[in-house]
């Protein structure tokens, strides 16, 4: 079978499966594992990723006014892949590929190959999505045997952060400038890992929020995780757009509980390492309970 991933979490979902030899295309920002970035990209946005936080949601948000897509497909290499399934989502047209950005290449394929449209909104949705890959790639005990691994892991985590003598109060930025917070299945890891996310509402997408918000919750933890990003790039981005009035108030600088994490890792993709996601969290709300088994480069303790 040749498989061709529109979306990092599916690559990552493709190889933790043990399909990897079968992956002939993936996306410009297939990075994990590094093995998938050998793959010939498929997609290139139609921005510039390397803009600072306010000029590329201005460019965003203007190739949406125009109702024009983000990303473009390259129809020739997809036609000279002949790929007999193709994995994309229709989930966060801003974050990868969707089904309608895959219609014209489409059209130029003499042999229409299989698409499966991942569609997550929480764990059990994500988890699902692993046996919907499995289905499709004839990969069905891998995929029951993962699903059900990562699902007890979590249960775990969130069955010992239950005996915490309190949760305290979080903020989890997924944007800076405009600010934004997480959304989807943010707040539900943030929930298993014992804390209480003031802000972020499961199951529903990212939303902009004013400073005077996020001053207002009061947040014990804040944790700052923007969107596609690498632990460093947060670092630097948010060095660049101090916390609303300076943060000195918070609770959560005063305690100096607010920290950066890898968020492309661990929080926006929809895949294998949401379980190392609420690990982290869990350790980051409950140190005394939890100890931080990740790589190095998870998270980092910001200045404020």
């Amino acid at each position: 079978m040749r498989i061709c991933s529109l979306l990092p979490s599916a690559t990552e979902i493709l190889f933790a499966l043990g399909l990897g030899d079968s992956v002939v295309g993936v996306t410009h920002e297939c990075d994990f594992p590094l093995e998938a970035a050998l793959r010939p990209a498929l997609i290139r946005p139609r921005v510039d990723p390397k803009s600072l936080p306010a000029e590329l949601d201005r460019q965003v948000t203007e190739l949406v006014r125009r109702g024009e897509n983000i990303y473009a497909v390259d129809a020739e290499l997809l036609r000279s892949l002949s790929p007999d399934l193709i994995v994309t989502q229709d989930l966060c047209h801003v974050c990868a590929a969707s089904p309608d950005d895959l219609a014209t290449a489409l059209t130029r394929l003499a042999k229409k190959p299989q698409v499966l449209t991942l569609t997550p909104h929480c764990l059990r949705d994500v988890w699902e999505g692993f046996r919907r890959v499995g289905e499709a790639t004839h990969r069905r005990r891998e995929a029951q045997a993962l699903a059900t691994t990562l699902e007890q892991r979590v249960a775990l985590i969130e069955a010992k952060a239950a005996r915490a003598s309190s949760r305290p109060r979080v903020v989890c930025l997924e944007w800076l400038d405009p600010y934004y917070v997480g959304g989807h299945w943010v707040p539900e890891m943030v929930a298993k890992a014992g804390g209480e996310d003031v802000l972020g509402k499961a199951g529903e997408p990212s939303f902009r929020v004013t400073p005077e918000e996020i001053a207002g919750m009061r947040a014990e933890v804040i944790l700052v995780m923007n969107c596609g990003y690498g632990l460093a790039r947060t670092v630097a981005e948010f060095s660049m757009n101090a916390l609303p009035g300076g943060g000195r108030e918070l609770p959560a600088v005063r305690e100096r509980r607010v920290s950066a994490v890898d968020a492309n890792s661990y929080f926006s993709r929809p895949g294998p390492r949401l379980a190392d996601g609420v690990a982290l969290l869990a350790h980051l709300f409950h140190p005394d309970l939890f100890s931080l088994n990740l790589p190095d480069g998870a998270c980092q303790a910001l200045a404020v």
